[in-house]
């Protein structure tokens, strides 16, 4: 069965800040308290989905969630007019409504782990938004992601959606950003690779510290057993020297795409013996792994993490190459520079390597791999799914002059006690709805 991987892209929202809400993730840390452009992070979003679709890359667009969320404000104790629970907040609990109001669902690698029919027992895609429990303003995310995901995959003899997972610190789920899936080039079921940070029940085995390990174990086993690929799957370790490093997700340390492995050798613990499983796991599935192991010398783990270089984005081309999408800051850092520059010339799958600017993004924590949920899906499965979310040159005009009309392009984090930043973001929000013709999706529509 032929199927292409679909880049689905998070839209920024209109209230995304620099509240420094996620603690590890040094970039959110050091941009605390920053001014903001929502309209430059939206545009800069765009301009990266149009430019993979120019490359010949299938692309989609996940829509912005409702923010700031007035009802966990509410749940929260604040009471009276919208307005009255901003203001309230805003004076008593700053840091609450900076969670409430955080535009954080722009990083759609974080939003769910999803495998493809070719992996699953059923035949079907499985889908599980993640819980994200280890941060509360991404916390917030699960249902509303989990309402999304209905909306575009509808037909449940095709997708199989699951409930994120309880909401407890023992299935800390971070969703795709610690999955990676690898696959024989010609196609067919794949070995997909869980990584977590912690194992919450029993020994841990390694342990961080600086910085918390967020995905635990459990639950990246729970995902697997009811996604129907245990046989195909492979539950690893994060190296804790990476997560006190910076690399809170392991999207900041490896990327993989069809038969190719990029890491980096402190990626995982015994990561040799990880890179030698997967290999043998995919010979099984008639594939050869490519490995492409970077070390400190080359470049160094401070490094890795300021230019995101593992957070680029590995993508197949029409005529069979591939290609990585890096964040501007790879180009900024000399010692990524000089490694993306050798990759290429190393005359290996990786081709080209281009550069985009997502650097209202970037200032949160999070580059081009963040910004996008890598969903393979068949021509049957692409028919079942919404039709509205899919990038066309028409949705791509649109949403530029969508952004153009209803975003600001400053934002403090102490605007988002504004109520007319929550009347904007309504208008915003419900006018988007009739675009993607996804109909009431928010819950302020009903």
């Amino acid at each position: 069965m032929n199927a292409i991987e679909i880049n689905f892209d998070g839209l920024v929202g209109p209230t995304h800040n620099y509240a420094g809400l996620a603690h590890g993730n040094l970039a959110s840390e050091k941009n605390k308290g920053r001014i903001s452009n929502p309209k430059a992070a939206a545009l800069e979003g765009l301009a990266k989905m149009k430019f993979l679709a120019d490359l010949g890359i299938r692309q989609a667009v996940l829509p912005p969630h409702h923010r700031p969320d007035i009802r966990a404000l509410r749940q929260l104790g604040y009471s009276g007019s919208d307005a009255m629970v901003l203001s309230a907040s805003a004076k008593h609990a700053p840091l609450l409504l900076a969670a409430c109001s955080s535009a954080s669902a722009m990083w759609a690698a974080n939003s769910a782990t999803v495998s493809p029919s070719a992996d699953t027992a059923d035949g079907r895609v499985h889908i599980s938004p993640a819980n994200l429990v280890s941060q509360l303003h991404r916390s917030l995310e699960a249902p509303e992601a989990a309402k999304i995901f209905r909306a575009i995959f509808p037909d449940g003899d095709i997708f199989a959606h699951h409930a994120p997972l309880p909401a407890t610190v023992s299935l800390s789920d971070e969703g795709a950003a610690n999955h990676l899936r690898l696959a024989p080039a010609s196609g067919g079921r794949g070995v997909e690779v869980f990584v977590y940070g912690r194992r919450a029940l029993g020994a841990n085995g390694a342990s961080t510290k600086r910085f918390p390990a967020r995905q635990t174990l459990e639950a990246s086993e729970t995902i697997a057993r009811r996604h129907g690929v245990e046989q195909s799957s492979l539950c690893v370790l994060q190296n804790p020297r990476a997560i006190d490093a910076g690399a809170f997700h392991n999207d900041v340390v490896a990327v993989a795409n069809q038969n190719v492995l990029l890491y980096y050798s402190d990626a995982w613990v015994n990561g040799k013996q990880v890179v030698a499983r997967i290999g043998k796991m995919l010979r099984e599935r008639g594939g050869e792994l490519i490995a492409i192991r970077v070390t400190p010398r080359q470049v160094p783990l401070a490094d890795v993490v300021k230019s995101y270089l593992f957070n680029s984005q590995l993508v197949s081309l029409p005529d069979g190459s591939m290609a990585m999408i890096a964040p501007m800051e790879c180009k900024r850092t000399p010692s990524a520079r000089r490694f993306l520059d050798s990759l290429v010339k190393m005359g290996a799958p990786i081709r080209q390597v281009h550069f985009v600017d997502v650097r209202q993004s970037m200032r949160n924590g999070g580059g081009p791999a963040c910004l996008r949920l890598r969903v393979r899906l068949s021509d049957r499965e692409i028919a079942a799914a919404h039709p509205g979310v899919f990038f066309t040159p028409k949705l791509h005009a649109d949403l530029i002059a969508w952004v153009i009309r209803h975003y600001r392009d400053r934002l403090s984090p102490a605007d988002l006690a504004d109520p007319n930043l929550l009347e904007e973001s309504h208008r915003a929000l419900d006018e988007l709805s009739g675009i993607l013709s996804l109909g009431a999706i928010y819950d302020f529509q009903r």
